[in-house]
């Protein structure tokens, strides 16, 4: 069965859909992922079977991979946001479609499997839970 999910950057210049299923769905606490992503972590969307159809804005998407490791992402250069981008994975024959869950415009099944480079989390997120709920801006 060919799964269809469609996403898109902040200001819509990009567009894609995902045809086939995501693998796994990973939490990543790491340093690199929080200055990826400007939060406590980054969370992700991993396949190796899935591809990626870029609908509008291809050519608006710049990649970057940080020298001399696996880690890489993609955004949109008009407004920053992360969309999906092929990493090599030297364990496998071939790439790793990884995809920004908040990239995504429709709702997905998966939850979270794991949350990973938990030990390197920052340390002020333990106090997150503590932090009052506000269904809408602070007043």
């Amino acid at each position: 069965m060919t799964v269809l999910t469609s996403g898109s950057c902040q200001c819509g210049a990009v567009r894609f859909e995902i045809l086939g299923p995501f693998e796994s769905f990973f939490l990543c606490h790491c340093s690199r992922c929080r200055k990826d992503t400007g939060s406590a972590h980054a969370a992700n969307l991993f396949s190796a079977s899935a591809r990626v159809v870029w609908r509008a804005g291809n050519e608006l998407i710049t990649h970057y991979r940080l020298p001399e490791t696996r880690h890489a992402r993609s955004f949109c250069s008009v407004c920053g946001s992360p969309v999906p981008c092929l990493q090599m994975d030297d364990q496998m024959d071939g790439a790793l479609l990884v995809v920004p869950a908040g990239s995504l415009d429709d709702e997905i099944a998966n939850v979270p499997d794991a949350h990973i480079c938990f030990a390197s989390r920052a340390s002020w997120e333990d106090r997150m839970a503590a932090a009052p709920k506000v269904d809408d801006l602070p007043g």
